[in-house]
């Protein structure tokens, strides 16, 4: 995944060939924001002025402009699946939570 970063905001970053442009999308915003550049620095730079609107407007509705996240999610998986991460969970005396929390953990990370 092509992610880019300003000011502690991340966005997805994909190529438009339409266009023949990158579209960056904002990205864990309780609303929507995206820009467009050709080169990685005009994107930066679009990227720092779309941040800048969309907050301003925020500030102005009095809105809080990042999505807030409970630390819950359910997850569906298959009962084999299920059976595997119990037994792994038991043989190193962790709970699937604790688990499951490590290696999303590990895939996340940068």
């Amino acid at each position: 995944m092509n992610v880019m970063t300003v000011d502690g905001y991340n966005a997805k970053i994909e190529y438009d060939p339409d266009i023949d442009m990158f579209r960056g999308e904002i990205l864990g915003l309780t609303g929507g924001a995206d820009f467009y550049g050709r080169t990685p620095n005009e994107l930066k730079a679009e990227f720092r002025k779309s941040l800048t609107v969309f907050l301003e407007v925020c500030k102005e509705k009095g809105i809080e402009p990042r999505r807030n996240y409970s630390g819950k999610f359910n997850l569906r998986i298959s009962p084999e699946l299920h059976e595997r991460l119990a037994i792994a969970a038991q043989a190193e005396g962790k709970s699937i939570n604790t688990l499951a929390q490590e290696a999303l953990a590990q895939r996340v990370a940068g």
